[in-house]
């Protein structure tokens, strides 16, 4: 593979996405999560779900901070990587990044003050609206750049005037079937990763024997919201698959490894798809499944990626892969969920040690389905970064060398390495610490000195400290 500045631009738009996406992933949820907390403690009082809030909102803060930065950068490249991208999408991309700031920043940015700094300056029904209006504001953030990145994927809406392709019903690109699909899609993806790390954490406090009470929430809702929303998702899933297979059927073929047509086509359930030999090696297949998953019929005939030109075909091995990866996951997150569920019901739950630490290592289910999901999408678009109407190759930037993207990537990597490393360890150091530190250090007290002014501090900040 020769390191020229596509394959380049390609891998760094890759490494930044890959790091990007796994904070919007989390705050997403965790958005949602808190503003639930906050309504459930208004609704019924319970010092718990304060105290639940208040450890959970300093991670949210960092994650969310870190989530800014991080995009910030993706914007940022498309300048100096993908020019012709910029210039020729603009008309469309340039308006649906706009409205990102217009709607989701401009809640994120008025009420994400109140939310941190307004406990004890704004009455309580307010601080539970800001704290609505910050959820409501991540979910704005994520439909806008799902409509985007939707129109890349199927480009709808649009006329192509001097070589430029402009909107000409922007109602057909920001509310089409294809967006109106992957946005929920996305959605459940960053609600389930967040309860599935809620859980985990719960699971590793119950583990320690330290937070009990607070561990127990967490681990008693963050299961429960995973088993209502994984079948949800599942369903969405398949009509992402559906409008894949509709509208891009080569990315479809290279998911399933089908290299050529077959009928009744079956379905490969783990193989080593070799590109070079174009075949599958190890192959595990039903026959008869693929065309059952593709069109209903057992018998019907199944599309391969010799059926289209070659130079229209996208890379098997990653699409593959992270498709089964995603699947797997969520797969994983069912079986998880919906036990933990049982053993709740059964009074077990918080007993069970082998099913805790199961609940605790699966803390990145959610992450690795969401990076796999959105490999699989991208590669999978390939060799198109706008689906049948622009290469990639005819994207990047004129100008732009191998040694331009080679020293830009180097140095992104170091700084996001570092950057990223310290607020993954920060974010450990606050869940290490636990709900207890949180409150203290919200109520103004240090682990040093009893919380010989815990009536003190819950006047002042509304907090209850006790146990």
């Amino acid at each position: 593979m020769e390191l020229d500045p596509v394959i380049l631009s390609r891998i760094q738009f890759g490494f930044l996405i890959t790091f990007h996406i796994i904070f919007p992933a989390f705050t997403i949820g965790l958005g949602a999560w808190l503003a639930t907390r906050e309504g459930m403690r208004l609704f019924t009082g319970n010092p718990v779900y304060r105290r639940v809030f208040d450890f959970w909102i300093r991670i949210f803060a960092i994650s969310f901070a870190m989530g800014v930065v991080t995009g910030i950068v993706m914007a940022f490249q498309f300048g100096t990587n993908w020019g012709v991208l910029a210039e020729r999408t603009g008309p469309i991309q340039g308006p649906l990044l706009g409205y990102e700031a217009f709607t989701a920043f401009m809640l994120e940015a008025t009420f994400f003050g109140v939310m941190l700094l307004g406990r004890a300056r704004v009455g309580a029904r307010f601080y539970f609206f800001a704290c609505c209006m910050v959820s409501l504001g991540t979910m704005f953030s994520s439909f806008w750049i799902l409509a985007n990145n939707s129109w890349m994927q199927v480009p709808v809406g649009h006329a192509i005037v001097d070589g430029k392709i402009i909107p000409a019903d922007w109602r057909e690109i920001v509310l089409g079937p294809v967006m109106m699909v992957r946005w929920p899609h996305m959605l459940l993806a960053a609600f389930l990763t967040s309860s599935m790390c809620i859980a985990a954490t719960g699971a590793w406090y119950v583990l320690r024997d330290v937070h009990r009470t607070e561990a127990g929430v967490m681990l008693h809702w963050g299961l429960g919201l995973a088993a209502v929303l994984i079948p949800i998702q599942l369903f969405f899933g398949h009509l992402t698959g559906e409008y894949v297979l509709k509208h891009q059927p080569a990315k479809f073929a290279a998911i399933e490894a089908r290299w050529h047509p077959e009928q009744p086509g079956a379905e490969v359930w783990l193989a080593w798809p070799d590109e070079t030999e174009r075949r599958n090696l190890f192959a595990i297949e039903t026959p008869g499944v693929g065309s059952f998953i593709a069109t209903g019929s057992w018998t019907a005939p199944v599309q391969g990626l010799s059926d289209f030109p070659e130079e229209d075909q996208p890379p098997v091995l990653i699409p593959f892969f992270g498709f089964r990866a995603m699947a797997g996951m969520g797969l994983l997150m069912l079986g998880i969920s919906w036990l933990g569920n049982v053993l709740r019901w059964r009074g077990r739950l918080e007993t069970t040690r082998w099913f805790l630490w199961g609940t605790f290592l699966a803390f990145p289910s959610g992450f690795i389905a969401t990076i796999a999901g959105w490999y699989t999408a991208e590669v999978g678009r390939q060799p198109w970064v706008v689906y049948g109407l622009l290469r990639t190759k005819d994207a990047v930037t004129p100008a732009l060398t191998t040694t331009d993207v080679l020293v830009s990537l180097v140095v992104y990597g170091l700084v996001y390495v570092g950057f990223v490393s310290f607020g993954i360890w920060y974010i450990y150091k606050l869940l290490r610490d636990g709900p207890t530190r949180a409150v203290e250090a919200i109520a103004g007290t240090t682990p040093s000195r009893p919380l010989a002014y815990a009536g003190q501090a819950a006047s002042a900040t509304g907090a209850i400290v006790r146990e």
